[in-house]
């Protein structure tokens, strides 16, 4: 044990090591990546936790670290999850074999030697095992000891690998991508305390971000002996931010407390006050974030204080103006954030919504538009996959063992389709005689051989004719319920036909069952007839569409994948 606490030693080390290397300028959302020695039912290994926030592309860093080490260690073996489990199988479930489903995947994917492998499903070898389901989830000493015995019996799937590491394809590179530059105006105090730690600039976004009522109270004040930081002594400095961190501070709408007011510029077209809007918001985080209460608890907050300490003591002072003038200026354009959404809408509608020849529109970065892409592909080749169901794109059958022997259940398939069988003109011509509507002509008939003979073959007993008697029967009695009731009044009213104002034209083809809606039927000699459309299906698909207020919801999405694009809804009010 001393051995392999002293090589999970060497792996700390190296982890510290490689975050140092690579992740230089990174800045984290709100948690970092560290690992600690622990020991747990008896296994010594290491283990970290890491709270990303609202940055996804955290989450996947950490993914890159962690594939990164497996690749420089060749015993080690590494297990990551998040709350929604075992995300990286959530990235490849349209590869994943049909045996893998969420209820048996818990701890059976591990990362080794960059590969991501899958521990399969055993048969028993002992009668102890027999008694125990085949399909089921491991613990981690199950895992360990397959893992220690069995490691060359892991399943190694490159597709599924391809799949679940999709995120990765950009990285290194997507490091520092991740990071925008702008140039704000802010007080000396704050431009201190970035320049000596960038990273204090997403606790203070978060703080504005998730403000609330307590939160804002210290921004009321009518002086500037009330704030930490107040709005004096501005200097217009370049920030470091994290896109998301960028994309929070600029989209709220937050009106300017009091006393900013006239430190704001007139002109809110000109660029510079976007700088000092910018500035303004991240100030007005810092502020709430050191004076709320609940924050006192936390590392940044208690360091920020330990910052101001110094400065109030004269231990440290602020930067001149000729010392800010000699810090690195950038500014990056923030164009990614520009979203042309008839390209969103027609990137999320896939291949059914792009016309042929036009081109794939741009919107955002590139990896937002590759990642939508692909989110998109999977969504269809679900919607395509026949076997797809209520449990996923692919029904667990083809190793969900089962060790009954139900020899009664292996009747050939052609016996149980003819049990089972029915005549769909015999069905729809009983509802249509239950429910008082007219008969087509070719119904009027008597049916044909074939339904007959299916007829004979379901029950071919000399008390068919009474039992049929008796469904008609019991049918009636159902019919003469129902419209006691009014539930067959199936017709909308005409007042409402009218105020739809819409009908289809179209060809009435010979055996067709709908019938046309209105008194002056028969005049027209042509072939064209006049087809209302459902009244209440229109509505409800119109009101559903109208209710998600221009976002996405089921009815636009029902009718997106029927490739029926609807306009928003400019205007609630009708004359």
């Amino acid at each position: 044990d001393a051995e392999v606490r002293a090589r999970l030693r060497d792996v700390q080390t190296a982890a510290t090591n490689l975050t140092k290397k690579l992740l230089k300028n990174h800045i984290w959302q709100r948690g970092g990546f560290g690992l600690e020695l622990v020991r747990e039912d008896g296994l010594s290994l290491l283990r970290g936790r890491t709270n990303y926030g609202d940055s996804v592309e955290d989450e996947w860093l950490i993914v890159y670290l962690l594939r990164e080490l497996s690749r420089e260690f060749a015993g080690l073996w590494i297990k990551v999850v998040d709350t929604d489990g075992e995300f990286l199988l959530i990235e490849a479930a349209n590869a994943l074999p049909r045996w893998l489903n969420p209820e048996i995947a818990n701890n059976r994917i591990w990362l080794h030697d960059g590969k991501l492998l899958l521990i399969p499903l055993q048969q028993p070898t002992t009668t102890a095992e027999k008694t125990v389901p085949i399909s089921r989830p491991l613990n981690a000493k199950e895992a360990h000891h397959f893992i220690n015995d069995n490691a060359t019996k892991l399943i190694h799937s490159p597709r599924v690998e391809s799949e679940a590491f999709y995120r990765l394809r950009n990285y290194p590179k997507q490091i520092d991508d991740n990071i925008h530059h702008a140039i704000i105006t802010i007080p000396r105090k704050v431009a201190y305390i970035l320049h000596d730690d960038a990273a204090y600039i997403s606790p203070a976004v978060e703080a504005f971000y998730l403000r609330d009522p307590i939160a804002l109270k210290p921004l009321q004040a009518k002086d500037v002996g009330g704030l930490i930081f107040p709005p004096e002594d501005l200097v217009t400095v370049s920030v470091k931010f994290t896109k998301v961190s960028y994309a929070q501070l600029k989209s709220q709408q937050f009106s300017a407390p009091p006393l900013w007011n006239d430190k704001l510029p007139m002109d809110q077209g000109s660029k510079d006050y976007a700088g000092a809007e910018m500035g303004m918001k991240a100030t007005c985080g810092f502020e709430m974030l050191v004076s709320d209460p609940q924050n006192k608890d936390k590392r940044s907050v208690r360091e920020l204080k330990l910052l101001l300490d110094d400065v109030r003591s004269g231990e440290e002072r602020l930067p001149s103006d000729a010392e800010v003038a000699k810090w690195e200026t950038r500014e990056d354009d923030d164009k990614w954030l520009d979203i042309n959404f008839e390209d969103f809408e027609r990137e999320l509608a896939g291949k059914a919504g792009k016309a042929p020849g036009t081109s794939n529109g741009k919107f955002g970065e590139k990896s937002t538009q590759e990642n939508l892409r692909k989110m998109v592909e999977r969504f269809e080749d679900f919607l395509n996959d026949d076997a797809a169901g209520a449990e996923g794109a692919e029904m667990m059958d083809a190793m969900d063992f089962d060790d009954d022997d139900d020899d009664e259940s292996d009747v050939s398939s052609e016996g149980e389709d003819k049990a089972v069988s029915f005549d769909e003109k015999e069905f729809a011509r009983m509802m249509r005689e239950m429910m008082g509507m007219p008969a087509d002509e070719e119904e009027d008939s008597p049916p044909g051989p074939q339904g007959v003979a299916r007829i004979e073959h379901m029950d071919s007993d000399s008390e068919q004719g009474n039992e049929g008697k008796e469904i008609r029967k019991v049918m009636q009695r159902m019919e003469a319920e129902l419209n006691e009731a009014g539930a067959l009044n199936l017709d909308p009213a005409p007042q409402e036909i009218a105020a739809t104002q819409t009908a289809i034209k179209g060809k009435k083809k010979k055996g067709s069952v709908a019938s046309p809606v209105g008194e002056d039927e028969g005049k027209d000699s042509s072939d064209e007839e006049e087809v209302h459309i459902d009244f209440n299906l229109a509505k409800n698909l119109l009101e559903s569409f109208k209710s998600q207020g221009g976002m996405a919801g089921p009815g636009g999405n029902l009718m997106g994948v029927m490739g029926m694009q609807l306009p928003r809804d400019a205007d609630d009010t009708l004359p």
